[in-house]
């Protein structure tokens, strides 16, 4: 009988949060976007809206003052800034390379299920240096219709690493991608870079990172 701990058959992760701290820059980037339309806004007038893709992120603040904005130019111009600033500096967050190359090494299915653009994406795996061809799938913000917290994005994740969602653990550190977990049927881990516990109610399993992964958190399907 096999006693080594057992991941589940599939491993959906999302970006931010979980496998690199991007908040701090994609912040700073849409408040010097907006700085450059004349509008000066606070870091926290982002927090609503984590996890919910860059058209939210940056539509949700334009909404909250008033200001219109081209959703596709400003963000067009906040992943220009974006991606200069993290050049150097943007770096995987603990346990993140370790966790995704144990869960290579155990023959599972990995997916990531990213609320953000392909270019962001991209951008931030490569600056990792977890490039997309590590994963068995990456789903990112444009190839679903119904963001977080619909459960769309990880029903399609699921579905290209040829795993029920039911098997899947999911993990996150935002609420609405832990709605849209348990939507999907998925198991959730929540990752609290971003939130307390408390903020992300409704998780299956709480960790502060991916290096201290709880046992029960690998070991629920035994």
């Amino acid at each position: 009988m096999n006693n080594m701990p057992q991941l589940p058959y599939g491993v959906i992760f999302d970006m931010d949060g979980v496998l690199v701290d991007s908040e701090p820059f994609i912040i700073k980037a849409s408040m010097q976007m907006f700085a450059e339309l004349g509008l000066e806004i606070g870091r926290d007038d982002f927090h609503p809206f984590t996890g919910m893709g860059e058209n939210r992120f940056i539509g949700g603040v334009a909404e909250k003052y008033n200001f219109p904005v081209d959703i596709q130019q400003a963000k067009k111009r906040t992943y220009d800034i974006y991606l200069e600033i993290i050049k150097g500096k943007l770096k995987p967050l603990p346990g993140a390379r370790e966790f995704v190359n144990n869960c290579r090494a155990l023959g599972k299915k990995t997916a990531i299920a990213s609320s953000a653009d392909w270019r962001k994406v991209e951008g931030n795996l490569a600056e990792i240096k977890l490039p997309a061809k590590l994963f068995d799938a990456v789903v990112a913000g444009e190839d679903v219709e119904h963001k977080k917290p619909a459960p769309d994005i990880f029903l399609l994740a699921a579905k290209k690493i040829v795993i029920d969602p039911k098997d899947c653990l999911v993990i996150e550190d935002a609420l609405s991608g832990i709605k849209a977990a348990k939507a999907a049927g998925c198991k959730c881990l929540a990752i609290t870079s971003s939130f307390t516990p408390q903020q992300l109610a409704g998780a299956d399993f709480y960790a502060p990172d991916l290096a201290h992964v709880p046992k029960e958190a690998i070991n629920w399907q035994l």
